[in-house]
């Protein structure tokens, strides 16, 4: 039975109790070249060594004293406690997987029901894709069965699974349940709605939801930084455009449960590099944080607080660095924003590219990081910081470092 029930994150560095991940699994191995852009991968990662990077991770995390569950875990236990919610949440996964025919769609759904009686088996393969020639003719015929290769994937894989910080973000008691920039990942978050409607461990969470999966605007957890109680941090990015930001804001004003009263927009540049906030910039100690000086330059900062009257808000553009602006709002005499790269630029770039910015505090000035990113490393330690070091040659070829990769659902007050 969990300890830590529920969602309760108000900082990015107080003491890691709980997290949620995904094992990279096949669906590492449905990816095609000619799908990488579509399924927003760059390269195509070694599966049995990925799940070894993988492994590594969690037995970090556990061994710092963090309990580790796993989001086909939780979905598998969600089906298991509701099983009358079963059909239905097949019906749904094959409408978002684009299965629209009548003839495929009850061929997909009896074959999962008939081939996976197992939720946990269910939903990993729900995860990694339907090939055609898994599921076979009946004999029938028709125009598209004809002319497909028995490879055609019938249902696309969901390889950026392993990023569990994306599909929603923890905030406070409550979340985020994302509406995600591209169609690929959207799918994704079909299992947190399923997860916080009817796991035992998230009562109530849904109540406290800011945004959900159908809203207008996109918004991803990669750019939802906690920086205390009472004050969000949240990128302005590729994947996350102003109006979710006012949307959100807006609704956590509204929560009566909610202590955040000021969210911090972070203007970033636009671009795959810089695709989170927290692949340019996170929390490693009380005044300490992680920054690619790329986007120092051209960072703009913006306040938002409740405005005079219910639902509206006062947003205002911050004058002061960066550095005096999160002092202020950790309550800190300074803070000290160290270089990603440090100044050589091309180590700086390189780095950020995999992920030498994107690290996961699991108590205050202690840190996991990617091996490879040697000259951050060396830099973090310089400057006191506590390191945990994790293999990355093949996750790191998914674009996101070990923040990407956890959800925190418990913290240390």
């Amino acid at each position: 039975m969990t300890k830590f029930k529920g969602i309760d994150v108000t900082s990015e560095i107080k003491k890691l109790n709980k997290v949620m991940l995904h094992r990279p699994g096949k669906e590492l191995e449905n990816l095609t070249p000619d799908t990488l852009p579509e399924l927003l991968f760059d390269d195509i990662p070694f599966l049995k060594v990925a799940q070894e990077e993988h492994d590594a991770f969690a037995q970090i995390l556990q061994e710092q004293g963090a309990e580790v569950v796993y989001l086909e875990d939780l979905m598998a236990e969600t089906l298991d406690a509701h099983p009358e919610i079963k059909s239905e949440f097949i019906h749904k996964w094959i409408k978002e997987a684009g299965i629209y025919t009548p003839t495929w769609t009850e061929k997909v759904y009896h074959w999962l029901l008939d081939n996976y009686k197992n939720n946990k088996d269910l939903v990993v393969k729900t995860m990694e894709g339907i090939q055609l020639k898994e599921i076979g003719s009946d004999g029938s015929t028709s125009l598209v069965d004809m002319i497909s290769e028995p490879c055609k994937l019938i249902a696309d894989p969901m390889p950026n699974l392993y990023f569990t910080r994306d599909p929603f973000g923890s905030i406070g008691c409550g979340a985020s349940l994302n509406q995600m920039r591209f169609p690929t990942r959207n799918r994704e978050t079909i299992y947190a709605d399923y997860i916080f409607k009817y796991h035992p461990d998230f009562e109530g969470v849904y109540d406290h939801l800011y945004t959900k999966r159908d809203d207008k605007f996109y918004i991803e957890g990669g750019d939802i930084l906690n920086l205390n109680e009472t004050t969000l941090a949240i990128g302005i990015s590729q994947r996350t455009c102003a109006d979710a930001i006012e949307n959100l804001a807006r609704n956590i004003f509204a929560d009566k449960d909610a202590k955040i009263r000021k969210v911090l927009a972070f203007n970033i540049p636009v671009c795959r590099a810089f695709m989170h906030l927290d692949t340019v910039f996170t929390q490693l100690d009380y005044d300490k944080f992680s920054i690619h000086p790329g986007i120092m330059g051209p960072l703009e900062v913006f306040e938002i607080t409740p405005g005079a009257n219910a639902g509206e808000l006062a947003v205002k553009r911050m004058e002061d660095t960066p550095d005096v602006i999160l002092a202020k709002a950790l309550g800190v005499d300074h803070v000290e924003l160290i270089k990603c790269g440090g100044t050589d630029m091309i180590a700086s770039d390189r780095e950020q590219w995999n992920d030498g910015s994107n690290t996961l505090a699991i108590a205050p000035g202690e840190v996991v990081v990617y091996e490879r990113n040697e000259v951050t490393n060396a830099l973090l330690k310089e400057y006191g910081v506590k390191l945990h070091v994790m293999p990355s040659a093949e996750l790191s070829r998914g674009r996101g470092g070990p923040r990407c990769m956890s959800m925190p659902l418990n913290r240390n007050k």
